[in-house]
């Protein structure tokens, strides 16, 4: 039987999930997917595979999963109407294409950049709390500036997997890893001034983000210098950072097949 491939691309606000994976008695972002998904195909046989699963209250500008169908959709806008219109609010389809039987959305080599948006010194609007981490001690920033330059280029990065074991590969390479400014999220009730981590590579262990967000904060409040860093990242070293920054102010932002 001849079976059809779509990559659609969609974002959502991860606040109120715990994550994409579906799991016993709670809600997910994939449960409630293939929920519209099953409504929509009025129970025609399906199957959707993410790219890669986020944690609990992440959030996404840019995510991507695969549906399987054993029927061709007849119009692929239409459908994409019809998927945004049932899908819950914070959830929204951005695109859909049709690919091949080659394409494989987990093995397909892509290149994904994170966004971590944090703010410091006072106590935010909570508003902010569902994408934005708010530290209440003061940070050195240009000094997280620097440490998070040390984190580009090809290190060992067992230090930054949360629960790592003995055979895991931890020789990654960061494209880019700066901390900046915020002038991508704006509203009114923001801070005066926020930053944001942006990171890109080929892949990311678990939680390694957060963990270098974390320790990226440890450095600004000064209990871990650059040194600490540089360590940390050397072949075969292995420290357990102390610290995982929030949840909620990791973003996905970009997914580029390549």
């Amino acid at each position: 039987m001849k079976k059809y491939f779509y990559v659609i691309t969609i974002q959502y606000l991860g606040y109120r999930f715990h994550g994409w994976q579906k799991q016993p008695d709670v809600k997910t972002l994939h449960l409630m997917v293939d929920r519209t998904l099953n409504f929509i195909l009025d129970g025609k046989r399906f199957k959707s595979l993410s790219s890669g699963r986020t944690d609990a209250m992440v959030s996404a500008e840019c995510a991507a999963f695969e549906l399987f169908l054993s029927e061709p959709l007849e119009d692929l806008h239409s459908f994409l109407g019809l998927f945004n219109y049932n899908l819950p609010q914070d959830i929204r389809a951005l695109d859909i294409k049709e690919v091949d039987a080659k394409f494989n959305i987990i093995n397909h080599s892509k290149i994904k950049e994170y966004l971590y948006l944090f703010t410091f010194g006072e106590k935010c609007h909570p508003f902010c709390a569902p994408i934005m981490t708010t530290i209440l001690d003061d940070l050195d920033i240009e000094l997280m500036k620097e440490g998070a330059k040390l984190f580009q280029g090809e290190h060992y990065f067992k230090s930054y997997c949360f629960k790592p074991t003995d055979n895991g590969i931890y020789n990654r390479e960061i494209i880019t890893c700066e901390i900046v400014e915020n002038d991508i999220y704006t509203a009114n009730y923001f801070p005066k001034q926020s930053y944001v981590l942006r990171v890109k590579g080929k892949g990311f262990m678990r939680n390694q983000i957060r963990l270098m967000m974390g320790t990226l904060i440890d450095l600004g409040k000064g209990k871990l210098t650059l040194e600490d860093i540089k360590h940390s990242l050397q072949q075969d070293v292995f420290v357990k950072m102390e610290y995982i920054a929030p949840a909620s102010g990791l973003i996905l932002n970009h997914i580029e097949f390549e």
